[in-house]
């Protein structure tokens, strides 16, 4: 099993880190990828890779972020290469719902992922919320540009995730399919192709049932493990096989990639 998506950089998390591990390790979690949010974020995302060989890393500016922290797309690719565990570009996105930042900013800085994403061909993580439209619209200029998009603890519509899958998107469930008001999302993930689902906790965030309401951590993925099994049909012990080829075949492999790059 591969955790897709957590935040070990924040809190209970990172002063819990080397029982977060064991626990991680205890229900045959292989990998954890930790994702970037801010520059400062990234500070601690670098020193973390290097506490465990499970540990994976990415490069981003959350939407919320995106007004005070201004990226470009040299220095995502300056940043990728500080660190050959850093494998993923992201979190990155659009996010309407808040409004943290202005849409202006929040779209500039999704185009500068994008565009450092395309030129290194390292996966881009995309965060939308109440942004459907726009997420599509620009994700779609790029459909010629073989761009490797991942939409991370995707809860939006069964009609947005059928326009994601003609751009060959991938699509993370989160523990949200666990919960009882998540229906309309559970018919979602039954239409997604097996061939392109991740699996993520967003940890410390969104705790799966029956851990509702506690501090989430990558130890839980077995309840989202699980229920995705239930949706899919699959046994699970099939199924955490299948998500972790994905993962590997998506991810993993990509460090070969950053290492051609910084070559050329």
């Amino acid at each position: 099993m591969i955790d897709s998506h957590c935040h070990l950089d924040h809190e209970p998390l990172l002063s819990d880190l080397s029982n977060v591990i064991q626990r991680s390790k205890q229900v045959g979690i292989e990998k954890l990828l930790t994702i970037s949010t801010s520059f400062e974020s990234f500070s601690r995302v670098k020193e973390l890779v290097n506490k465990d060989e499970m540990i994976y890393g990415t490069i981003g500016i959350h939407p919320h972020e995106s007004s005070t922290n201004i990226i470009t797309s040299k220095q995502i690719i300056e940043k990728l290469n500080e660190n050959s565990k850093i494998i993923g570009i992201g979190e990155t996105g659009l996010d309407f719902y808040y409004n943290n930042s202005e849409k202006d900013k929040q779209i500039a800085s999704f185009e500068e992922h994008i565009d450092a994403s395309i030129k290194t061909n390292i996966p881009l993580i995309v965060h939308s919320r109440d942004a459907e439209k726009e997420t599509f619209e620009i994700l779609n200029k790029y459909k010629n540009e073989n761009l490797k998009i991942l939409m991370h603890c995707f809860t939006g519509s069964k009609e947005f995730s059928e326009k994601l899958i003609s751009l060959n998107s991938f699509f993370s469930a989160s523990g949200i399919i666990t919960f009882k008001n998540s229906l309309d999302l559970q018919d979602t993930f039954k239409s997604i192709p097996m061939d392109n689902i991740l699996i993520e906790t967003d940890s410390p965030f969104l705790a799966p049932v029956p851990k509702r309401g506690k501090k989430n951590e990558p130890s839980f993925i077995d309840f989202t493990a699980a229920k995705l099994a239930e949706i899919k049909k699959y046994p699970k012990k099939i199924l955490s096989k299948k998500l972790q080829i994905t993962l590997i075949n998506f991810f993993l492999i990509e460090i070969n990639a950053i290492y051609y790059f910084r070559l050329r």
